[in-house]
């Protein structure tokens, strides 16, 4: 994966999808193949999952008031850590890019909306507040991670790097 990017400005992330009692190894692991770890675990920073807003759109608010609620009470209890929200579709993007997250996520989403996304996120860079980092997670294989990476995101996120490796079969055989 870390080679596919090359040439690119995203950078390959980990996610906390780990084996029971694996983490820091397999963590490490990504480090030393040239990826990077996204959290170790949940208290690194605050992520908002859309899970989370479906708790407040049950009350038939519309995502566009939700999501800038939601970034605003993540930034109060999160002491200054980063507030990232994951994004279904671009009307949420929108709403998050806005609210002005710290890093929001592309949960599966298509080529074509990916770089939608980017073009306005650059389109909104300012002096007076950075632009947010782009994540995108779900979907991704060896054959399309360099086109996604051309869109210009920040981040690509793969599970697989940790839960899917496969392991080593090391035995000792007594003689």
């Amino acid at each position: 994966y870390v080679r596919r990017v090359r040439g690119t400005r995203a950078r390959i992330l980990d996610t906390r999808k780990t084996l029971p009692g694996l983490r820091r190894l397999e963590k490490y692991a990504v480090r030393v193949g040239g990826g990077s770890n996204h959290r170790m675990g949940l208290d690194e920073a605050v992520l908002i999952k859309t899970n989370h807003l479906r708790v407040f759109t049950r009350r038939r608010s519309a995502i566009s008031e939700v999501i800038p609620r939601a970034i605003r009470q993540a930034r109060r209890a999160a002491g200054g850590k980063m507030v990232e929200i994951e994004t279904a579709n671009l009307r949420e993007f929108v709403a998050a890019l806005r609210a002005r997250a710290d890093a929001i996520l592309l949960d599966n989403w298509r080529l074509a909306n990916i770089r939608h996304a980017v073009a306005r996120r650059n389109a909104t860079r300012s002096r007076r507040h950075a632009p947010p980092r782009l994540e995108v997670s779900g979907g991704i294989t060896l054959a399309n991670i360099r086109a996604v990476a051309k869109t210009g995101v920040d981040h690509i996120s793969i599970g697989r790097l940790t839960h899917s490796a496969p392991a080593l079969d090391v035995s000792l055989e007594v003689l």
